[in-house]
């Protein structure tokens, strides 16, 4: 393990220093063993490391390459670590959330384009179609906040949130508020947001996220300790 933390170490330091550059392709492995004094057998693991984080691609009778290293491709696995997080850690990823949403919202105000504005009022009207059934919910409501986000232009941002907005948190959230008959709620906090970005009202918007992020993570918090009450009967 010492030997692959050490070829990672020197494979990133080439990455971060322009030596290997998004797109290039690495050495032949026993040439890269010998330029960095490692071990072919350390390289190896190495790469096959960086490739699981998305840094490296390995091509199959072609070769290695260093990805794009966008933050879209980079932050990708953070999404799957939240779908594994256990129920009192998911609080924190509310918490979060609520750092970090709000003030992109805010952002969007400003920053988004108005077409993408048309598609979000598109994709509210569904929400209100779909008022009564989860799972539709939950792919119009990751819909909207991914249009949100995204309309901040901020790459980085919109994939962590995308990684933070967990489908499991949203499907708990969605079904409680449905089986609590409190859908209407959320749903109006859905169109206020729209309401705020179409104004341009950079602090309403980010306002009006808050709002939406406490109701969210008031509600996640109400189905956790439902599922912890022991069952009596």
């Amino acid at each position: 393990m010492a030997l692959t933390d050490e070829a990672i170490a020197k494979i990133r330091l080439m990455i971060q220093s322009g030596e290997l550059p998004p797109g290039a392709r690495l050495p032949p492995e026993p040439q890269l063993a010998a330029q960095m004094g490692l071990s072919r057998s350390g390289v190896r693991e190495a790469v096959k490391v960086l490739e699981s984080a998305r840094v490296l691609d390995v091509r199959r009778g072609d070769g290695t390459y260093v990805t794009s290293l966008a933050p879209q491709l980079l932050l990708e696995g953070l999404g799957v670590a939240v779908e594994l997080l256990r129920d009192d850690t998911l609080l924190e990823v509310m918490e979060v959330r609520r750092m970090l949403e709000p003030m992109a919202t805010g952002l969007a105000a400003v920053r988004m384009r108005q077409e993408d504005l048309d598609a979000l009022g598109k994709i509210l009207e569904e929400m209100r179609a779909a008022r009564d059934d989860a799972e539709l919910l939950i792919q119009y409501d990751t819909a909207f906040h991914r249009t949100v986000t995204a309309g901040t232009g901020n790459e980085t941002l919109t994939s962590l949130l995308e990684g933070l907005s967990s489908r499991t948190i949203r499907a708990r959230v969605w079904r409680g508020l449905i089986e609590g008959n409190a859908s209407h709620i959320t749903l109006a906090e859905h169109e206020a947001i729209y309401a705020a970005l179409r104004a341009r009202d950079q602090l309403l918007a980010q306002s009006c996220a808050m709002v939406h992020v406490n109701t969210s993570e008031a509600w996640l918090r109400a189905v956790l300790d439902l599922s912890a009450e022991p069952d009596v009967r």
